[in-house]
């Protein structure tokens, strides 16, 4: 016969063998949070019942991230407040009947409208900060399906992605998608641009875009929005200046100079490390500047910088200037070549300027490299006197111009027959 102890021992085994009503019972909220279907059902009825009162919208997502799964369904969120519904590969929407009417591509096409979607973005990423990866995902991935969506539904999604780039919402890198063979090809990738940069700049302006695009390292890269055969300054110019950006081919037109500018100092450099006579330089160089629509006072920024950055330097002042001199009488020849306008002259002395007070082992060196490039007939006396009155810039003012003092009074006031005995004592 078992004893009390015993049988109250058999009783509580008993009751840990008997499953929990509690952990058995799957509760509804349960069944929204971890079953994708009656996630969307939730998001899809919630729609529903708030229609196109997008204040509205973002309260029921606020308070619905507090039961629901949005980091697990996150994809699936997005995709129900841009199309309606799950998007298949390709963008067509999937077969599932669990669809709105109330979402991005059903809203009116106008910018204000698609501002207010954008807040509607906004406010959701903020209340929850985890979705922000998983929203950049979202629009490259749309950006990808472009074909398979109606040219109302590209438009409005164009709009938004361009207000969402301006507010930092997302960032630039998303336009890789543009770049997908087909959509160029196609020209979807081009009409998309202009739709987003539109938007981008009415948000904010041209200095935004430029800057975001640097940032990441696309700044170079719009034209690569054209097929091969179309990929010039030309046609980029005019089909955005046509589409009433003005602004976007001004800027890309100003980055492929840029481009082509870095190019050809980066050739004049190994010319020179090869030893490559001055006169082929100069040919060359003469060449480029044409091609490129170059002026003389751009190109002889490029070569002076070309020349000072083939050598490597002394880091001891009191050597370095001597270098400096025996390298610039070197090239004197090639100096000389692009700088048969005042203009470039001034160019050139502003340049050296700005160098040697950049480089502060060359700040003893400045009237030395002058002198030098007055005696190689690289500058003339009317440029070192307008730099020296009003044309010099703030960089080291000062020193520079206690520097030139004497050398200007000589230019000022010594006879000419005594110039060339003078300035050998300099």
């Amino acid at each position: 016969m078992l004893g009390p102890r015993t049988s109250l021992l058999g009783a509580k085994i008993r009751a840990l063998r008997r499953p929990s009503p509690r952990r058995d019972r799957t509760t509804s909220d349960e069944k929204e949070r971890f079953d994708p279907t009656q996630f969307q059902e939730s998001i899809v009825q919630g729609l529903n019942q708030t229609g196109s009162d997008l204040e509205a919208v973002a309260k029921f997502l606020d308070a619905s991230g507090a039961k629901l799964d949005y980091r697990r369904y996150a994809e699936t969120l997005f995709d129900i407040l841009v199309a309606g519904g799950m998007l298949a590969p390709g963008g067509t929407l999937s077969d599932d009947l669990t669809r709105t009417e109330f979402c991005l591509f059903t809203a009116q096409e106008d910018l204000e409208t698609m501002q207010a979607y954008a807040q509607v973005f906004n406010k959701l990423i903020r209340r929850y900060k985890y979705l922000e990866k998983g929203f950049e995902e979202e629009i490259k991935k749309l950006l990808l399906f472009l074909k398979g969506f109606t040219e109302s539904e590209r438009n409005k999604l164009a709009m938004l992605t361009g207000i969402l780039l301006a507010n930092g919402n997302i960032s630039a890198s998303i336009l890789n998608s543009l770049y997908n063979e087909n959509l160029v090809k196609e020209g979807v990738s081009a009409a998309f641009a202009v739709k987003l940069f539109k938007s981008w700049i009415n948000e904010k302006d041209i200095n935004s875009v430029a800057g975001s695009l640097r940032k990441v390292g696309m700044d170079n890269r719009l034209m690569e929005l054209f097929p091969a055969n179309k990929r010039s300054c030309e046609h980029f110019s005019k089909y955005f200046t046509d589409a009433g950006l003005k602004e976007l081919s001004d800027f890309a037109r100003n980055q492929q100079s840029i481009g082509a500018r870095k190019e050809l100092q980066k050739e004049l450099q190994e010319q020179m490390a090869r030893g490559d006579p001055q006169k082929e330089i100069i040919a060359f160089t003469k060449e480029e500047m044409k091609k490129s629509n170059l002026s003389e006072q751009a190109m002889i920024n490029i070569i002076w910088t070309s020349v000072m950055s083939c050598v490597e330097w002394n880091k001891k002042e009191e050597l370095v200037t001597e270098q400096a001199i025996k390298h610039l009488k070197q090239y004197s020849l090639l100096l000389k070549a692009f700088t048969s306008q005042g203009l470039s002259e001034l160019s050139l002395l502003l340049k050296i300027q700005e160098y040697c007070y950049d480089n502060i082992h060359f700040m003893k060196a400045f009237q030395k490299i002058v002198v030098l490039l007055y005696k190689a007939d690289v500058l003339s006396e009317e440029a070192i006197l307008k730099w020296y009155t009003d044309a010099h810039v703030a960089k080291g003012k000062s020193v520079f111009l206690e520097q030139m003092k004497k050398f200007v009074e000589w230019l000022k006031n010594a006879e000419e027959g005594k110039q060339t005995k003078i300035t050998h004592n300099l």
